[in-house]
């Protein structure tokens, strides 16, 4: 078998697979590509400088990385793309037609898996077949809830080309909560090379049609086996992406919140900031409780004043009217209960690129006010009886941006503006939720040129 870069076309990684052995161990690659990480990135700030196997690499300040438990310096200190070893499936699935797609339902034929130790560092990672896992049943993640995940997708512009749009964040924010569990951190160029080669070889699955994608979910989760509460010895990181269809399968239909004053979903000093899976379960009664209503979603409150965070899983945008005649567009501030979105922060870039003129978007208020600020209920209800405020949308990386007609708030429904056409089409949204909406798929499919759209074969 050919040693092979990690540049290899998939053409020949197919010719690869056609020979005796499926599994392919790859030679050093030269990863000098430019991936805009962000400043602000938690990874270790010298890992870049990690160029082979047994070098530690240094954490953000300079030190060596250590065993949490033990002190010592662990050698492979971050995912080594030397080491990519790549298995081919010898039984590829049907990819179900984009009109019968299920979000979360079917999967693409291969999966990435990268070990780690707390003695041994980062493991081989590893491009394999779809396949179960195998989990001893004192795995600590399943008696502690010791796991993180992402959300991102790739795209198919009228190019054909499979895009990832700004998996940078998507890998800052990983990190981020790796840290919070006490979990290792790595390279994000690292693991964004990895979903790049993993969309590449499964390019077939990421669906053409207007607004599908291929939805990936990167993973990390505590795999020591032995029960007592600690920082986990073993993690696995794995990667999983299934093709989905349409948000808006019938329309831009809008959604009725139930603002909550009984329940919580994060509070200061929490986790709600990090994209863990323990805030996710506990959320299912409650929106169990506004579905029996007739609400679509939950719209979190937070304190005696009844404070927004959050709506469901995404976040939130509000917009008013001012009294000389500008725009206000309000998202609250992040911090311990506000999840730093993807899609959050694109909306912000965008707006505040046209107030202060850098970029000027067509159909957005000439005088637009961009804030981070904290918001009420009793803010909300008293626009809606006087006018001023013009609309709401839930923001993230499955709708982009989902727009809200009404609001279920003790015992009174808050009526919100919404477009005329009653959810049949794009003029459903509000002016800002629309512009948005263009501006962001643009770049995702690439038909808007833009440092946040990252081609896989690049």
């Amino acid at each position: 078998m050919p040693r092979l870069s990690i540049a290899t076309p998939l053409r020949s990684l197919r010719a690869a697979a056609a020979r005796p052995s499926a599994a392919t161990r790859f030679a050093a690659p030269a990863v000098s590509k430019a991936f805009h990480l962000s400043a602000r990135s938690t990874a270790p700030a010298a890992a870049d400088a990690v160029k082979s196997a047994g070098a530690p690499a240094l954490n953000t300040t300079g030190q060596p990385i250590a065993d949490p438990m033990t002190g010592e310096v662990s050698k492979n200190a971050d995912i080594d793309l030397s080491r990519l070893e790549i298995e081919l499936t010898k039984n590829p699935k049907k990819i179900p037609e984009t009109s019968k797609l299920v979000f979360g339902r079917e999967f693409t034929d291969h999966m990435i898996c990268v070990p780690w130790n707390s003695t041994t560092g980062w493991g081989a990672p590893k491009i394999q077949p779809y396949a179960p896992l195998n989990l001893d049943p004192s795995s600590t993640v399943l008696h502690y809830a010791p796991t993180l995940f992402e959300g991102l997708k790739a795209y198919k512009g009228k190019d054909g080309v499979p895009r990832l749009f700004r998996p940078d964040k998507n890998m800052e924010r990983m990190n981020r909560s790796a840290a919070r569990l006490a979990f290792p951190t790595f390279t994000g160029e690292h693991l964004t090379t990895l979903l790049k080669k993993l969309v590449e070889i499964d390019s077939a699955w990421v669906p053409t049609e207007p607004g599908t994608s291929l939805y990936i979910r990167p993973t990390m989760i505590g795999t020591q086996a032995g029960l007592g509460v600690g920082a986990s010895t073993d993690i696995l990181l794995f990667v999983i992406a299934c093709p989905v269809g349409p948000y808006y399968s019938t329309g831009f239909k809008p959604v009725k919140l139930y603002a909550t004053t009984k329940d919580v979903r994060a509070w200061p000093g929490g986790t709600g900031g990090y994209k863990l899976g323990s805030n996710y379960a506990a959320g299912v009664v409650p929106q169990q409780q506004a579905a029996a209503l007739g609400y679509q979603q939950i719209l979190w409150l937070f304190g005696p004043e009844h404070r927004l965070t959050e709506v469901g899983t995404m976040n939130l945008g509000v917009s008013f009217t001012r009294p000389d005649g500008s725009v206000e567009f309000v998202t609250p501030p992040l911090g311990d209960m506000i999840l730093p979105g993807v899609t959050r922060d694109s909306i912000l870039s965008l707006l505040r690129d046209h107030e202060s003129g850098k970029n000027r978007l067509e159909g957005l208020p000439e005088k637009l006010v961009v804030s981070e600020r904290d918001l009420t209920m009793p803010d909300i209800v008293a626009a809606s009886k006087d006018g001023t405020l013009r609309e709401i949308f839930g923001c993230g990386t499955a709708a982009i941006v989902s727009p809200v007609d009404g609001i279920g708030y003790q015992d009174e429904l808050i009526k919100v503006p919404v477009g005329e056409d009653g959810g049949k089409s794009f003029l459903s949204l509000g002016e800002i939720a629309r512009v948005m909406l263009r501006e962001i798929v643009g770049r995702q499919t690439g038909e808007i040129p833009s440092e946040w759209s990252f081609p896989v074969n690049e």
